[in-house]
């Protein structure tokens, strides 16, 4: 069975690994509850929805009578599985993973507001010398005179990160069952609270 949980960037530290020192994220992970069992016959499609952080406090009415008495909770995901045994109602926690579990972890990445295109598409810039004078970080050429247009998809400076990113193969380093804490090898994407979410691969 797939293993899956949402969770809470907390942050990055070290762990010992014999003589070695082995850089860690630290996440926050559930426990998550299932609030809604989606099936190919009433839905077209199978997969759980959980919810996680039940710490909100306004609610709106639609939502409440959806999740009953499950709990308020912040963050509702649904997760893609095939031939769920779940039921509303339970519970997952960290315990569903062991130590040297492969994980993807998949979240938004850091919003960087509006960069230039060395920093957001890694131009190389014009030179120093020869003549040039404030062209170091310029996009340059931006198209021909043929079009007498600009054509679509050029890359330009803009918005940068906040942009939804997965890393895969990442290897839990340990587990903290009672404080439900993973710990992961590496880094994953966000900043300190950013919701995660982690399957097992």
């Amino acid at each position: 069975m797939m293993k899956f949980i949402l969770g809470k960037k907390l942050k990055m530290t070290q762990v010992w690994n014999g003589d070695k020192v082995v850089p860690v994220t630290l996440i926050q992970a559930g426990p998550i509850k299932i609030t809604q069992v989606r099936t190919k016959d009433n839905d077209g499609y199978e997969a759980v929805q959980v919810g996680f952080d039940a710490t909100a406090k306004h609610i709106n009415k639609p939502l409440k009578g959806h999740l009953k008495d499950l709990g308020d909770f912040r963050t509702l995901k649904e997760f893609r599985i095939q031939n769920t045994e779940y039921k509303i109602g339970d519970i997952l926690d960290v315990s569903q993973f062991i130590e040297g579990d492969k994980v993807k972890v998949s979240g938004l990445n850091k919003g960087r507001g509006f960069q230039g295109v060395v920093k957001r598409h890694g131009f190389h810039g014009g030179p120093k010398t020869h003549g040039q004078k404030n062209r170091l970080r310029a996009p340059g050429s931006i198209g021909a005179t043929a079009p007498q247009r600009v054509l679509p998809g050029l890359r330009m400076a803009g918005r940068m990160g906040q942009e939804r990113v997965s890393i895969k193969n990442l290897q839990i380093a340990g587990i903290d069952k009672e404080k439900n804490i993973l710990m992961v090898r590496g880094a994953v994407p966000g900043m300190k609270g950013t919701l995660l979410e982690i399957r097992g691969i």
